[in-house]
């Protein structure tokens, strides 16, 4: 029966297979559907694709398919189609990290469990995607499980610190000064750092000059010529931590800390002196907790100093991230329908009776997860309420959205407000004045992240140690609810950068030294943590030892699988490096690898040289592998089509039946060649990665002509291509 409305055709095609699905599952569904057009009715002549692997040749092989568990689970026409077509499955997202494992580290695998009950019931087997990988993590709470350990602190003990009591201000620096005499002199042209924690009554200055009290060029009122003087930094009315670091031009026995012209008293907390190389604190007793002022003293004009004790607490400090002033012209941002300009230095906001805000953001807008302070250098006319500051990190439904009131008076202003809680990532900071009426002029926006000063950092060790403990937590639980249903996994992904770092001629393990900041903050580098030889080796132990214990039946079959593998432009480089790779792991006599998988989203090029070119490093790939001995898969084939003397792909709705066509015989050059290499006890299988053409609005290749059947489920020129690479007649 033919039916010339298109439309009209998918619908009955759809209704006649949810009610083969209703019957038997699928094995009634209807496969030869296509366009109604003349040059696509040869496609209804072909079976389904799986019944063209030949069994008896082949008795291991899986014909397998990627789609979305959640279709998958609804048993509708995406449930019909893979199980009339195909032997297996890989879940697109469904098993991944970032799927199941929560912020606060708890999993749900309810969406795996139904994946798996159906899949049972159909017949068709699930190959695991992906156990260990960077991308798609749950970078909130892995970073977290290794952020620094805060140390507690007792809020009755009492924290000691030395106090000077400085009278009346003076004229000169030198006219007050503390003085540490150092238990062993520094030496000379060596690299030392200082530091130590101040406060003050008020605000002041304090500088360090070392010098040489025993210097051949002490002068008669006990001073001397062999002194460095470095530079002087501000200290508050709260704890700061000042840092001198110099290299020694004398050998250095005494610190001088001068602050001559400040009045009042001044505290000195956890002197540490260092010298380059070592760990090990020259200061006795920095922290005062023996309550002594051993190695203290003072300069003849005083001031007096004496122990001194605060109730401890937890502390923190202020570290500026990022500051913004503007320059005089037009608002420099893109406008959100107020655009007020930059006058004198500031952004120059007259109200207009209008709900109004505008961005204000600062130079650098990333930040990490924690708390953070921003300051708002601004000038009101009036006294006003209702003005807000937003920050947000993005325009999604899932984007954070902070907002906090800014408290405005009349007259100049250093507006300090709190954000607690911010979860990462590249923020936007908006002033709303809404429908205030004030006249604002906005000098500078800071944005300040708070750090905690009563924190440790986890040790290498330790950090191993609690990534070792989540990876057995994760692949424990992925493995309790597949049941042991699943046999074969994707144990890493991804594991090879593009790489060569040392020279040994391979890539090195992926890692965060290796691409841009935004990157490495989106992704979890286990391999950075585990080591490049535990990484894969934890990955694998754990997989067998948890796949015992909750079912499994024969062995588990592992991968490692990868992109650009069939690289052209680095003789399959990343191959090579990912073969060499896994004779490295599989060297302790215990690891085993059981196969590699090849990704291959590849593309079919107009131009006939580039295209052999890419057709030669296929074949080249296929044998490497092949002489490896391991299984071998094809894990997520799809593909797009580039012109001519263009980079990007051409999109589906501007694709010529040609380019069809010529995207037909590739799939049956890269299908036949798989078979023709590969031997018959290493071939594992294909999976097609892309059912359809992508949507437009898709983050996997968008738009692209990637799938064996267009978006409406019909096939397509590559169904038969792919078809013919298994064995179907012309």
């Amino acid at each position: 029966m033919r039916i010339n409305n298109k439309t009209t055709w998918f619908g009955l095609a759809a209704v006649l297979a949810f009610s083969s699905c209703a019957d038997d599952k699928f094995s009634e569904y209807r496969t030869d559907m296509t366009q109604d057009k003349a040059e696509y009715q040869y496609l209804n002549n072909y079976k389904p694709l799986k019944e063209y692997v030949d069994r008896t040749a082949n008795p291991n092989f899986r014909l397998g398919v990627a789609l979305a568990a959640s279709d998958f689970n609804a048993r509708e026409l995406v449930y019909c189609l893979a199980g009339s077509n195909f032997d297996e499955m890989t879940a697109g997202n469904a098993m991944k990290y970032a799927s199941c494992v929560k912020d606060d580290g708890s999993m749900n695998f309810s969406t795996v469990t139904d994946f798996v009950n159906n899949a049972r019931e159909a017949g068709m087997t699930i190959y695991g995607h992906t156990l260990a990988w960077h991308s798609q993590q749950n970078n909130k709470y892995l970073n977290g499980i290794i952020a620094d350990r805060e140390i507690p602190v007792d809020p009755n003990a009492a924290n000691m610190f030395i106090k000077y009591e400085c009278g009346e201000a003076g004229a000169n620096s030198w006219d007050k000064q503390a003085i540490y005499s150092l238990p062993v002199p520094m030496e000379k042209g060596q690299n030392y750092t200082v530091s130590m924690k101040v406060k003050a009554s008020s605000d002041c200055v304090v500088g360090l000059w070392p010098i040489w009290n025993e210097s051949p060029n002490k002068n008669q009122w006990g001073g001397s010529n062999d002194v460095q003087y470095l530079a002087e930094f501000s200290a508050g009315t709260e704890w700061n931590t000042l840092t001198w670091s110099f290299t020694a031009s004398f050998p250095h026995d005494r610190l001088q800390f001068v602050f001559g012209k400040h009045g009042g008293n001044i505290c000195f907390d956890n002197l540490v002196v260092t010298k380059e190389g070592s760990d090990k604190n020259m200061a006795k007793n920095g922290d005062f907790a023996e309550e002594s002022t051993e190695g203290w003293g003072n300069n003849w004009n005083g001031p007096t100093f004496s122990i001194a004790t605060e109730a401890a607490a937890p502390m923190q400090v202020e570290v500026e991230k990022s500051i913004r002033t503007y320059q005089d012209g037009p608002f420099p941002f893109y406008q959100m329908g107020s655009a007020p300009p930059v006058i004198n230095g500031c952004i120059h906001f007259v109200p207009t009776g209008d709900w109004s805000q505008f961005f204000i953001s600062p130079d650098n807008n990333q930040l990490d997860p924690g708390n953070y302070v921003v300051y708002l250098d601004i000038t009101s006319d009036k006294a006003v309420g209702g003005v807000q500051l937003t920050m947000q990190n993005g325009w999604g439904g899932d984007a954070q959205n902070l907002t906090a009131p800014v408290p405005l008076v009349a007259g100049q202003q250093d507006v300090r407000i709190e954000f607690n809680g911010v979860a990462g990532g590249d923020y936007f900071f908006i002033l709303k004045p809404q429908t205030a009426d004030a006249t604002l002029d906005l000098r500078s926006i800071k944005v300040c992240e708070v750090k905690k000063l009563n924190s440790l950092p986890l040790s290498e060790q330790e950090k191993k140690d609690t990534l070792t403990y989540a990876m057995d937590n994760w692949i424990g639980g992925m493995m309790k609810a597949c049941g042991g249903y699943v046999k074969t996994w994707d144990v890493v992904n991804e594991a090879i950068s593009g790489e060569d770092r040392n020279g040994d001629g391979f890539y090195e393990l992926q890692s965060a030294d290796f691409v841009k900041p935004d990157e490495a903050k989106n992704n979890f580098y286990w391999q950075d943590y585990l080591g490049s030889i535990d990484y894969v080796r934890t990955a694998v132990r754990l997989a067998r030892k948890h796949y015992a214990e909750n079912g499994g039946e024969g062995e588990l079959t592992l991968f490692i699988n990868d992109y650009n593998l069939e690289s052209d432009w680095d003789q399959n480089r990343k191959l090579k490096s990912l073969i060499h790779w896994i004779q490295e792991w599989e060297n302790d006599g215990v690891t085993r690898i059981d196969g590699i998988g090849s990704q291959m989203h590849i593309s079919c090029y107009e131009n006939k040289s580039i295209l052999e070119s890419k057709k030669n490093a296929i074949v080249e790939m296929f044998k490497l592998m092949a002489a490896t001995g391991k299984l071998v898969k094809i894990s997520e084939l799809d593909m797009g089509y580039v012109k001519e003397g263009e980079s990007a792909s051409v999109k589906t709705a501007d694709m010529t039946e040609q380019m069809h066509k010529e995207m037909a015989q590739l799939y049956e050059f890269v299908v036949s060649k798989y078979f023709e290499i590969i031997p018959a006890n290493q071939r594992y299988g294909i999976t097609q990665w892309c059912i359809t053409d992508s949507p437009a609005n898709s983050g996997w290749r968008g738009g692209e002509p990637t799938g064996l059947w267009d978006q409406n489920y019909l096939r397509k020129h590559t169904y038969a291509g792919f078809a013919k690479g298994l064995g179907a007649k012309e």
